[in-house]
């Protein structure tokens, strides 16, 4: 089946889908972006996405391209021309399309592109199963990460070292020490005590999806929590790291740097929290 993308009101292949020179998401990156997981033909935590997507327009004063029912009747449209059973579907809005000047345009309709893709369940459950090492850098991104903008040039290189250092991931550390998130994740310790720690949202990090309902799972399990931030020494020396994201669901993480986290396998708190995240899939 050929792939077919959204892309301003039309449903178009995917290869010859395009948008305008001047979009203003490819001239300034002055767009949104969201990205849903597809799991047994359902999307996981949309009403959640969708929520904050519109928190992003919001905060860059953007208008919506369209109201909040017709776009999840496309975004289904989109997943079915696709015959998606398992995978993902990505949405971005923008600005528009006007003649380059770093001021908002005036009375410039916002763009609106989908595309959807197959994912491979077993691949990522193998991965799992294996866990997977991550590499610290400096965070150099801006001051609002609670938006998710089409900007992303600091994530991009932070994820291409840790491709060329053969890690899976970077955990972005800031100019205090303390671990912000991954360049397309979010961070997860188990302290030595047993208790599961991730930072709390601010502008310094994006809200994760997964994050808000692997919380809420914890609360559920009674499992021991503490949202606060944590030092690069504390991930160092932690009994268990994972991560999460719609992608990666409840990822185990086995080494930071050059530093075995635990035995070097998939701690038993990551397992069981990754366990409870798929079920918490299927039962929707």
């Amino acid at each position: 089946m050929s792939r077919i993308a959204y892309v301003n009101g039309q449903y178009v292949p995917h290869r010859t889908a395009s948008v305008h020179i001047e979009d203003r998401g490819y001239q300034f990156a002055d767009g949104v972006y969201e990205v849903v997981t597809i799991f047994n033909n359902r999307m996981i935590d949309e009403e959640g996405h969708l929520d904050r997507l519109w928190r992003s327009l919001e905060e860059l004063k953007m208008d919506a391209p369209m109201k909040r029912a017709p776009l999840k009747m496309v975004m289904r449209e989109v997943i079915r021309r696709n015959g998606i059973e398992n995978g993902i579907i990505y949405l971005q809005v923008t600005r528009g399309v006007a003649p380059r000047d770093h001021p908002f345009p005036k009375d410039v309709a916002p763009a609106l592109v989908m595309t959807a893709k197959r994912l491979s369940m077993a691949k990522a459950q193998k991965t799992a199963e294996a866990g997977v090492n991550v590499i610290t850098v400096p965070d150099i991104r801006w001051t609002r990460r609670d938006i998710k903008s089409v900007s992303l040039l600091p994530n991009v290189l932070a994820k291409q070292e840790a491709k060329e250092k053969g890690a899976y991931e970077a955990f972005q550390i800031d100019e205090d020490g303390m671990v912000t998130e991954g360049s397309s994740t979010n961070a997860w310790i188990v302290t030595q005590e047993g208790k599961v720690v991730t930072r709390p949202t601010s502008n310094s990090i994006l809200a994760g999806i997964t994050r808000a309902s692997l919380l809420r799972e914890l609360k559920k399990h009674d499992i021991e929590l503490e949202l606060r931030s944590f030092s690069k020494e504390e991930l160092n020396s932690a009994r268990e790291v994972f991560l999460t994201s719609s992608t990666t669901y409840v990822m185990p993480v086995v080494k930071v740097d050059d530093k075995i986290i635990g035995n070097g396998h998939p701690g038993i708190v990551s397992q069981q929290l990754r366990a409870i995240y798929e079920k918490f899939m299927q039962d929707i």
